[in-house]
């Protein structure tokens, strides 16, 4: 006997909130099957969800099979979606490599669009995990009232509401601060923590960069030259007495000249 899905409160974030929308360059691009004709609006289609549910997908990755299926009707975008959820490419790089409650919250993601309200909704689909498996967890996912009203059958799913108004930048994407693996295998991996922070940091624009003669290029080479002090004299020179120490010869007295091997 399956387990009914445990409630959950609801959190107050922007896509909850009926008739809020941010205009701004960094609204979301909503690609839709409902009347696409032409082949590269497909093409188009088909990456777009390539990219919310892997960020990139390389060659290898590519489901030719389900894209095959797309552009001729047999499925549709929500099928495509939930293919991708149910890759081997998916599974082994999102489920294989995290517990539970990560891959639940990777999932609401990418599929439904926003972070989990809290811990308890983790809880509730991990619960869907451990009795219905992967496949009846992504399926239960994609037949919520939540995922229908907003996504359908035809609409890729897309970051709702991501940008907050008063704030200097808005949200960070799901793909910066949910990365494919826990801190365990990045650890395991051995994966830098901070080595494209450090790159930002560093970044120059190319009219500020230094050319080929300016002496700034030999800055570095300079701080690093370690110039050694002359070493202390072993003798103290104040204190040599030169009468005892240097032979003295009286100024009249002939040298009595040294034999030779003659006389």
């Amino acid at each position: 006997m399956a387990l009914p899905l445990l409630n959950y409160p609801p959190k107050s974030q922007n896509q909850r909130v009926e008739g809020y929308t941010v205009q701004g360059d960094d609204q979301p691009t909503i690609y839709s099957a409902e009347a696409l004709l032409e082949y590269s609006e497909m093409t188009d289609l088909i990456d777009a969800a390539y990219r919310q549910v892997f960020f990139h997908c390389f060659d290898a990755d590519r489901e030719v099979f389900l894209e095959s299926q797309l552009r001729n009707s047999q499925i549709t975008v929500r099928d495509f979606i939930r293919g991708l959820l149910l890759s081997d490419t998916f599974l082994r790089g999102y489920y294989a490599k995290n517990s539970n409650y990560r891959f639940v919250e990777q999932v609401i993601q990418r599929a439904l669009g926003r972070d989990p309200y809290n811990e308890r909704e983790k809880i509730a689909w991990s619960i869907k995990i451990a009795t219905k498996g992967v496949n009846g967890f992504v399926d239960e996912l994609l037949d919520s009232d939540e995922y229908m009203e907003n996504f359908g059958y035809d609409i890729v799913p897309y970051y709702r509401r991501r940008i907050l108004p008063g704030r200097e930048e808005g949200q960070r994407p799901f793909d910066i601060k949910s990365p494919r693996y826990n801190e365990y295998y990045r650890g395991i991996l051995g994966f830098p923590k901070s080595v494209w922070q450090e790159e930002v940091r560093r970044f120059k624009p190319q009219e500020k960069k230094a050319t080929a003669g300016n002496p700034a290029l030999y800055l570095d080479m300079a701080r690093s030259v370690n110039p050694r002090p002359s070493a202390a004299p072993s003798v103290n020179t104040a204190t040599i007495n030169i009468g005892a120490t240097v032979p003295f010869r009286k100024l009249g007295v002939p040298v009595a000249p040294e034999p030779t091997a003659q006389s």
